[in-house]
């Protein structure tokens, strides 16, 4: 599966998915300026996988660093759910609900507006009507989606190419270091929490073991 969506990744049949993960990205910058008691103003993304939240209060510091280890945090979290128990009907339900709040409450533009709407609909609907399994491997997706997201987009908006107006180019300017310091310090951090999440998410009692047991018959 992680084969097939990092050859895919860049192809038009996963857009959707590299959008959502973008989505992912905005909502984890939302989501801790209104953890750290600030207000968001407007979340936006665009079909070109842009993306911006605007903000007023919250820290600063935990709100700039969400955007890139929030969605891996939160790929991670689905991929070891999806792994390791049976919820993943209400994860998937309560997935699509903040999704839907979020394009009530945070969303102005025409295109965010469309893909939130649709997309939390989508997620509650697979959540009702379809099996545990296809829920399952939605979760899988998505949590696999985020992870490969996450290192690529750190090296090529804050290695790559740091001149570019990127999360840790704002964090260089208002809180000391360099662009390439801090998107090195994600980049470590989200290879870091990718092993972990295979080490423990994985294993003889995950739905997709490592190894199937062997029987030796005399």
């Amino acid at each position: 599966m992680t084969l097939a969506v990092a050859a895919l990744w860049q192809t038009p049949a996963l857009l959707p998915l590299r959008i959502l993960t973008v989505y992912l990205h905005e909502l984890s910058h939302a989501a801790a300026t209104l953890l750290t008691g600030g207000d968001v103003l407007r979340l936006t993304i665009d079909p070109r996988e842009g993306g911006m939240v605007i903000s007023r209060g919250g820290s600063r510091f935990l709100g700039l660093s969400a955007g890139y280890t929030g969605s891996l945090l939160i790929g991670s979290a689905l991929f070891v759910i999806a792994l390791r128990t049976d919820w993943d009907r209400k994860v998937l339900a309560l997935f699509g609900a903040i999704t839907l709040a979020v394009a009530v409450f945070y969303v102005r533009n025409l295109f965010a507006l469309g893909f939130t709407l649709v997309t939390g609909a989508l997620m509650l609907a697979a959540s009702r009507y379809l099996s545990l399994k296809i829920n399952d491997m939605i979760l899988r997706v998505i949590g696999i989606s985020s992870m490969i997201y996450a290192p690529l987009d750190i090296w090529d908006d804050t290695i790559a190419r740091p001149y570019l107006r990127s999360d840790a180019r704002m964090m260089a300017e208002e809180f000391g270091g360099g662009t390439m310091l801090w998107g090195g310090l994600w980049l470590a951090i989200s290879l870091g929490v990718i092993w972990f999440t295979l080490r423990h998410g994985l294993g003889r009692t995950s739905n997709i073991p490592l190894r199937s047991p062997i029987r030796f018959l005399r």
